[in-house]
């Protein structure tokens, strides 16, 4: 019912707005944007089109400090959310962002127009997107990018698998001529506020002088270029590079907690002059090399080539939680005064396309042979094995994963005339995927137990501190391939009435068949004014790393060892649990939205309802006494339980798009580029997994508990609010940005562990001069006003390491400030 008031009051926003804007004086003419996503209609705008595509140009990715892709489209679209979590392992590295609420995976990623394979990494730990496994678009330099364009509407039917949410098309720069060259420096200067707990009675230390900060940190060298040159008379070769130098930031508490053993029933004087602030709670250390080829060059006049290939290193160090000098998990002789363990993965990204573009009679075809990988390495550093005790190693290779995807593809557009109001436009196209996962394992030490006991006589745990290595029984070789088969019509019914209509047939080796379609309506009353609308199903596939990823932990219970593993569904031991082979997530989407033009000013509506049913998801730890006991009764001895992924989670996500645009041009004061946009989302948890082993024990364990739901309702803002102005005026320009996130849920165990994150509005402030024709100085500051999420009190904290939560929607880093230096040519 919210959604009914919405609509109104938007629309009659929309009146208000455009009587406004017919009154300016000299304003802008339409900008019309071509776009490729959504259609397969030679030159469509993005306002022309049957299904909302925002467009955000390679210029504005770098109106901002923060240039990656994902921080990027979360400032400019109020659907698109990129929290930034931290403490959560290689989470900390490659980090999930949604679109309207859904999972990380459920919006599928093109680069020009093609499908990029996804991270090797699925997120595990409590944050936003856990159990997913997405792509990572910050392996895309925002030097390489000439627009992004970004369909939200589902569109399984046109693309295939992911795109539930949403398309996420980039298409790169195709220069032949020109380049530039940009350098930039930022850091972030911040003061940071905490709640502490006062320490125990009788300490030799206190924290209250400690609770805030000042904070210069985060310090971000940022080299990018580009070149275009010419391939024959009319090809091109765009070539670019950057590399990234970020330093780490930390926003922890002052830990107010007993260090070091008693001596003599006394607290240890080291306590008075121990450094409070011994965790990392924030951005990771990363070093970054990208490098980034695109081409395309005329054979004849109906026959072209093209192609891209690309390679990212990326080196990255983040935290886990502090070890304290007395924790029964160090080993005093290696380090006297606790450790703080690192995570130090290394990824690498590479990808290579190839394609050709021909005449066959009247088809406009397109084949292309793209290839994508990603692998991630580990190396826990400054850590040790506690049961090897003081001959433990302090550097471990933990082993890693790879994924990699070969995909085929071939197409044809042409038209026929109908006798309709326009031509019906005819694209069909056939795709063959070859996907591929491996785990491979670390060396022993990082996972094995050496059997050194603690004092009192009992074991300690196996592998190293933060991080156990993956052991051989992990290490898993697996592929699949798809084959899929789509048609696309679109034509003009009438003058007013466009439709579009689509069917996809897709098989996949590992769990069969689906069959998805799409229909589309548009209705343009007038010039100003149209209506259109949506329906269609969709799917994902379960991803290779939810089938197969396995992890093993060994915890001693009692003095007893029990291996706690994340276990493929299909494993013998998770089938006993109840587990059954991982199949598609299936989806109905419904969408309706108004589109109103007049000049300059441009303003859309779009309402969307979103069913997902079989969501895959990650279970509950599933460790409880009675799981062991069944699990030894079903001849599984040493397992002490673990989890899985499990199809199961049904959803229902409401909500309404607003996006208004505004071009403005005066003689004395400039030309302006006003931006304003709200989202309004809603997510429901209606269904979740049971099976019938572990429903039959007392009390019988939840596979899918209340912080996961909560997570899917709450987790993400209900309400997401944009604007900008943009002002140009000779050799001078400036940005100004705003953008107001809801309130969000940080959930708990319990109800009273619940913790409501308040909404916030964050302002970012740019001022540009072009000191000569080609050379622009830049300064700025992302998040001016210095603004961090609501505290964690301490009863949530009872570590001092992580005094904000990590479902904050703009993360916890506070205000950065930079300069930026660029030469064109």
């Amino acid at each position: 019912m919210r959604y009914r008031y919405i609509l109104f009051a938007a629309a009659s926003a929309a009146s208000l707005l455009a009587t406004a804007a017919a009154a300016q004086t000299a304003p802008d003419s339409e900008v019309t944007e071509v776009i490729v996503t959504g259609t397969r209609v030679a030159n469509r705008s993005a306002l022309q089109t049957a299904a909302p595509v925002d467009v955000i140009s390679g210029a504005e990715l770098t109106k901002a400090g923060v240039t990656e892709v994902n921080q990027a489209l979360s400032i400019a679209l109020p659907s698109f959310n990129f929290p930034r979590p931290g403490l959560a392992d290689g989470t900390d590295t490659i980090r999930p962002a949604t679109l309207r609420g859904l999972a990380p995976d459920q919006t599928l990623v093109l680069v020009n127009s093609k499908r990029r394979h996804s991270a090797s990494l699925v997120n595990l730990n409590g944050t936003i997107g856990r159990g997913s496994s997405a792509v990572d678009m910050n392996t895309i330099p925002a030097a390489m990018v000439q627009s992004i364009e970004v369909l939200r509407d589902g569109a399984s039917a046109q693309y295939g698998s992911d795109a539930i949410a949403g398309v996420i098309n980039v298409r790169l720069r195709d220069a032949r001529e020109g380049g530039n060259i940009t350098a930039s420096y930022g850091e972030r200067i911040t003061r940071v506020e905490t709640l502490v707990q006062g320490p125990p009675a009788g300490a030799n230390w206190t924290v209250a002088d400690k609770a805030k900060y000042d904070r210069n940190d985060g310090e971000t060298i940022n080299l990018s270029g580009w070149v275009g040159l010419p391939l024959g008379a009319d090809g091109h070769l765009t070539l670019s590079a950057e590399y990234l130098d970020q330093k780490k930031t930390i926003r922890t508490a002052p830990d107010w907690r007993q260090q070091y053993p008693l001596v003599n029933g006394a607290f240890d004087p080291r306590e008075a002059s121990f450094d409070r602030y011994n965790a990392w709670f924030g951005e990771p250390d990363m070093e970054q090399y990208t490098l980034f080829a695109n081409a395309g060059y005329d054979l004849s006049d109906t026959t072209s080539l093209y192609g891209w290939a690309s390679y990212q290193n990326r080196d990255a160090t983040s935290a886990g939680f502090f070890r304290r000098a007395l924790d029964d998990r160090n080993v005093i002789q290696i380090y006297p005064d606790g450790f703080l363990p690192l995570i130090n993965p290394e990824v690498e990204d590479l990808s290579v396309a190839g394609g050709v573009t021909w005449k066959l009679g009247d088809w406009d075809m397109d084949t292309s042979l793209v290839y994508g990988s990603n692998r991630m390495e580990f190396t826990i550093r400054d850590t040790l094995n506690r049961s090897l005790g003081p001959a433990s190693k302090t550097v471990f290779d933990a082993g890693g994963f790879e994924y990699d995807q070969l995909v085929f593809n071939v197409s044809g557009v042409r038209t026929y005339d109908v006798g309709l109001a326009s031509p019906l436009n005819v694209a069909a196209g056939a795709e063959v995927r070859r996907e591929g996962y491996e785990i491979f394992a670390g060396e022993p030490d990082s996972y094995r137990n050496g059997g050194v006991l603690l004092p009192n006589g009992t074991p300690t745990a196996s592998g190293a501190q933060v991080f156990p290595g993956f052991r051989p029984s992990n290490e898993v070789d697996k592929d699949r391939t798809s084959i899929g088969a789509y048609i696309d019509l679109e034509a003009n019914l009438t003058d007013q009435l466009l439709a579009s209509a689509a069917l996809r047939f897709e098989h996949y080796s590992d769990f069969g068949e689906t069959v998805t379609g799409k229909i589309a309506l548009r209705y343009d009353f007038n010039d100003a004014f149209a209506i259109r609308g949506s329906i269609q199903n969709g799917f994902r596939a379960p991803s290779l790393q939810q089938q197969y990823f396995a992890t093993t932990s060994t915890n001693f219970i009692n003095g007893v060892p029990f291996d706690i593993t994340t276990f493929p569904a299909t494993d013998p031991v998770a089938a006993a649990l109840g587990a059954q082979p991982l199949d598609a997530e299936e989806s109905i989407n419904y969408a309706l939205g108004v589109v109103f033009r007049s000049g300059a000013f441009s303003l859309t509506i779009d309402g969307y309802r979103i069913e997902v049913d079989d969501r895959i998801v990650l279970s509950e730890n599933l460790t409880q006494a009675n799981v062991r006991a069944f699990l030894a009764a079903q001849g599984f001895v040493g397992i002490g339980g673990g989890r899985f992924f499990i199809n199961g989670v049904d959803t229902e996500t409401t909500g309404v798009d607003i996006i208004a645009n505004y071009r403005l041009t005066t003689e004395e004061m400039g030309q302006f580029a006003f931006t304003m946009g709200a989202n309004f989302n809603e997510t429901n948890v209606t269904k979740v997994p049971a099976t019938a082993q572990l429903s039959a024990l007392n009390p019988a364990p939840v596979l899918f508990d209340r912080i996961n739901v909560l997570t899917f309702e709450e987790g993400t803002p209900g309400s997401k609010f944009t604007g900008a102005v943009d002002w140009t005026m000779g050799p001078f320009g400036a940005t100004v940005r705003a953008t107001r996130y809801g309130k969000v849920l940080s959930p708990g165990t319990t109800q009273a562990l619940d913790i409501e994150l308040e909404s916030a509005v964050l302002v970012d402030l740019e001022a540009r001069w072009n000191v000569v024709e080609n050379v622009r100085l830049t300064l700025g500051a992302d998040n001016v006003f210095d603004e961090y999420p609501t505290k964690l009190p301490p009863s949530l904290n009872s570590t001092a390491n992580t005094p904000f939560s990590n479902y904050s929607p703009f993360g916890r880093s506070g205000r950065y400030v930079y300069g930026r230096v660029s030469v064109s040519w």
